[in-house]
């Protein structure tokens, strides 16, 4: 029992139901082994008696970050104050971090009263009702009656809301006991999109264009979405994590692997956009490296290569080091002292790993031991000796992000609601830039991954270590805070992979199985707070993919905040009742709505059965080919004979393309706010662009979109399929403002 306690008390679970009526517990080396990570010895017993007594001896008066949000009652760490304790909140000060705007607010003071009447919520904005110091006696608290359901909620009359934004706060009691903590002041929900609103999912370096270097890159995303937006009324552009990636020979080519999730990776640069390019004086140099990237993406659009991440880098990469050398302009140079300014530690800290790591390696820890702490005196003579190779790759990230900011203005100028929807990965490679610069925030030796399921019985290890619950809370979020705020800065919107990471995630210590992991709690209620802060200051739409297994109560306490969930077709069945296809009208309206996503089979794999072939041709089948396309089979029917009723499939069975706009033609009947067209679908693609379970048994994140005869396609074939057209007039009927060549009509 002391250690099932000891255990709670760190949010660590002991037991996990992986089915309502199936209760599996953890093995007591995963508790004491996580417990370990979070820094509590539970190796013996005398150890958990020790842990244990000076948990619960000790007495907090504040937790190491409190929420409020906008219109709602206090949390009980506030309600529940002493009578008379004083509360002093410091407002963070006003403008982007590296640039405050004038004086720092002055702080605003209170003075908690017992539970009593209670007063509505100021109709004044949030931090308006106080100019500086401020104190409420108890005896000014006027009557007013209980908030009905569909009233705002009461605050007392002692609380003045602060500004959204993340504050300190003192408390100090009338028996003299003081605390500090964060305080988190959030609006109550994330902005949303237009009420109906479609557009594409692509994985960008798959859409490849007649300029591009061997992979798709901004410069295509940016055309992609005017054009989307002009041409057939999209409302948004999803892209693949473009995070920065660890290098390697070869580099992890997995999007969801990263380096860093702060900063994006410059393999996506368009190298012509640069404006410095025009005037590098080498042109032969230039010349030949573009024909070298001519001849990469030649091999890639009719020779059959796969993405060469590394070939691409190593091109661009030259190029850089040529543009690089051309004196900005008085205007570029002080966007650029900008840039640093606002990015501070953060980008110093990456530029000089990155740095690092074309000297030591890719990998940190294998780095000389005075260079494996960023804080050391050994890296400080190293970022002085390394200083040119810093401002290279602060350089870099700079023109990424200025790239990124194109991107999205592209996007909005052609019409689109939402923009460029940016992806977050749930986190990083353990080797790479972060896990080096934010070393105590992560938990070493830890992996996130997934328990066992119907779908895998043998669970999963993503090969990712988990953020520190404990550390977050103790910063304040601070390390979540600047992520965040970096990825939205330049997006319309923000999809989150495994949204229920906010909540709780799978912990598997390294060297065991997924099978010997466990559940570590985070505290949801600052995690969703601090999405939405950030959301709102970007004016940002939230997409949750929450699909897999989910926890009772997740999908409502997101729905709650304005995150919208993903609901992918082929999963969306009446589960509680007869187990088949949901109707139309009872999907939810607060989700992407789409018929695949990276990690499942295009719509024409799944409608012909081509995805369990290949399934069964790389040996990753658990039953006989013959019971996999029966089941499967009888799975697609089902969808057909709903698509048929419902006068959704015109053309009658055995047309491939028709099931297509048919499947795409019900998505558009639900009511989600959001519906995404899986972009090699609208050619016909029946290659997934990651099989899930494999490594070099297929090539994931190699692909570059193609035809249903796996004939790639470039960019510019892609926006005049008549296939394309044809499929998104369901989506659109009315007329496009710019209408598509004649010819080219379906």
């Amino acid at each position: 029992m002391g250690l099932s306690r000891l255990a709670a008390l760190h949010g660590v679970a002991t037991s996990y139901s992986p089915s309502p009526d199936v209760t599996v517990s953890v093995p007591d080396d995963t508790v004491i082994a996580v417990l370990a990570a979070l820094g509590v010895d539970a190796g013996t017993p005398a150890d958990v008696r020790k842990c244990l007594a000076a948990a619960e001896s000790r007495s907090r008066l504040l937790p190491p970050t409190v929420v409020v949000w906008a219109g709602e009652p206090l949390p009980p760490a506030l309600a529940g104050l002493p009578p008379g304790s004083t509360v002093t909140v410091e407002p963070e000060p006003s403008g982007p971090p590296g640039h405050p705007v004038g004086r720092p607010p002055a702080p605003l003071s209170m003075r908690a009263r017992a539970a009593a009447p209670a007063a509505p919520p100021p109709t004044t904005a949030p931090g308006d009702a106080a100019e500086g110091s401020t104190d409420v006696p108890a005896s000014d608290a006027p009557g007013a009656p209980a908030a009905q359901d569909s009233a705002p909620a009461p605050l007392p009359a002692w609380w003045i809301p602060p500004p959204h934004g993340v504050h300190r706060m003192h408390v100090r009691t009338p028996d003299n006991r003081r605390a500090t903590a964060t305080l988190v002041a959030a609006p109550a929900r994330v902005p949303q999109p237009p009420e109906r609103t479609h557009g594409f999912l692509v994985q960008l370096y798959s859409l490849l264009s007649a300029r591009s270097w061997g992979m798709g890159d901004l410069g295509d995303l940016a055309d992609l979405a005017g054009w989307a937006g002009r041409s057939i009324g999209s409302g948004f552009v999803q892209v693949n994590p473009l995070h920065a990636a660890v290098p390697g020979e070869p580099t992890d080519p997995s999007p969801y692997r990263p380096s860093s999730r702060r900063f994006p990776d410059p393999v996506h640069l368009h190298i012509e956009s640069i404006p410095e390019y025009g005037h590098v004086r080498d042109r032969a140099a230039l010349d030949d490296l573009r024909q070298d990237a001519a001849a990469l993406s030649e091999a890639v659009l009719n020779k059959g290569a796969l993405i060469d991440r590394d070939a691409v880098w190593e091109l661009k990469r030259q190029a850089l080091e040529l543009v690089v050398q051309v004196p900005l302009t008085p205007g570029r140079r002080a966007d650029y002292c900008d840039f640093l300014a606002e990015q501070g530690q953060a980008l110093e800290d990456h530029a000089l790993w990155c740095a690092l790591a074309e000297v030591h390696g890719p990998d940190w820890h294998t780095w000389p031991e005075t260079l494996r702490d960023p804080r050391s005196p050994g890296t400080a003579r190293a970022r002085s000796e390394l200083l040119d190779r810093v401002d290279f790759h602060c350089r870099l990230a700079w023109l990424t992000a200025t790239q990124l900011a194109a991107a999205q203005r592209a996007a909005e100028d052609a019409g689109m609601g939402v923009g460029i929807v940016h992806d977050l990965a749930v986190g990083v490679h353990p080797a790479g830039a972060d896990t080096w610069a934010q070393h105590e925030a992560f938990a070493h030796g830890m992996s996130v991954g997934a328990p066992p399921d119907a779908f895998n019985a043998r669970g999963q290890d993503w090969g990712l270590p988990p953020w520190r619950p404990d550390v977050l809370a103790a910063t304040g979020y601070a390390a979540y805070r600047g992520l965040l705020r970096g990825l939205l800065a330049r997006a319309g919107a923000l999809r989150i992979d495994h949204v229920m990471g906010l909540f709780r995630l799978w912990w598997v210590p390294e060297g065991r199985p997924p099978t010997d992991g466990t559940y570590v709690a985070y505290d949801a209620e600052a995690m969703l707070a601090v999405l939405v802060l950030e959301a709102h200051r970007a004016q940002a739409a939230v997409v949750g993919e929450d699909l897999g297994t989910v926890a009772p109560g997740v999908r409502e306490a997101l729905s709650r905040r304005g995150v919208l969930g993903t609901s992918v077709l082929w999963f969306e069945r009446d589960w509680e009742g007869d187990g088949r296809p949901l109707a139309p009208e009872k999907w939810r309206r607060d989700c992407l709505a789409t018929a695949t996503t990276h990690d499942l089979p295009s719509t024409a794999a799944r409608l012909t059965g081509d995805h369990v072939t290949l399934r069964h041709r790389l040996g990753l089948l658990t039953r006989s080919l013959e019971e996999e396309l029966t089941e499967d089979a009888t799975d697609t029917a089902e969808w057909l004979a709903l698509l048929a009723r419902l006068r959704m499939l015109p053309e009658g069975d055995g047309d491939e393309e028709a099931a297509v706009r048919a499947v795409h033609r019900f998505l558009r009947r639900t009511p989600a706010r959001m519906t995404g067209v899986w972009l090699p679908d609208t050619v016909g693609d029946r290659r997934p662009q990651n099989l899930p379970g494999t490594w070099d048994q297929y090539p994931n994140w190699r692909l570059p979109i193609a035809d249903p005869e796996g004939h790639p396609v470039t960019l510019e074939e892609i926006t005049a399929s008549p296939r394309l057209h044809a499929l998104m007039e369901v989506l659109r009927p009315r007329k496009p403002r710019t209408a598509p060549p004649g010819e080219r009509r379906p």
